[in-house]
């Protein structure tokens, strides 16, 4: 199944210059989500996971799905503010702003093994700033995982160089 037919591109959102990618299109056919899960989930499956752990907001969507399909726990990071309890965060650079993740401080076990994912990366910044957390917290990013990786950026690069492996399922040059 071409996965990458299913994104559709905004231009110049959330500002002028971004095309911004969007996976609601492929989270809405069915089909496509499914294909998707599935060859998320399949790289993982021997992996050891404990918890797969999404961050927001399309992340919990498909950290949710992939949880399910792995037998494990999932655990959301939230912007600022959002989570309930006793909390961490982490700044972190957006392609277009600043902003700060959240993690519960009890969320993982320590030396737990997780998986981090997210619906695209980009800069990484976000991204990076989830590895911090979870390793915060004492447990262990096995790998990260996305729909999009925009190459151009450089953001699986970086993460790479924070010694976790990343899987994507597809690429959209430029930006």
């Amino acid at each position: 199944m071409d996965l990458k037919s299913l994104i559709r591109t905004i231009p110049n959102y959330p500002k002028e210059g971004i095309m911004f990618r969007d996976i609601t299109t492929l989270l809405a056919d069915a089909q496509g989500f499914k294909a998707c899960i599935d060859a998320l989930s399949s790289k993982y499956e021997s992996a050891n996971i404990d918890v797969v752990v999404g961050i927001e907001a399309r992340g919990f969507i498909l950290g949710g799905a992939l949880a399910d399909h792995l037998g494990t726990g999932f655990v959301p990071l939230r912007k600022k503010g959002k989570l309930p309890g006793k909390t961490i965060g982490q700044d972190y650079q957006l392609e277009y702003g600043v902003d700060v993740l959240e993690i519960h401080e009890d969320a993982l076990e320590e030396g737990g093994r997780v998986l981090l994912v997210d619906d695209l990366i980009a800069t990484g910044g976000t991204a990076e700033a989830g590895i911090k957390l979870v390793r915060q917290v004492g447990a262990t990013v096995v790998a990260a995982c996305f729909v999009i990786d925009l190459p151009d950026l450089g953001g699986k690069a970086k993460i790479e160089n924070m010694d976790v492996p990343c899987h994507v399922l597809m690429e959209f040059e430029g930006d």
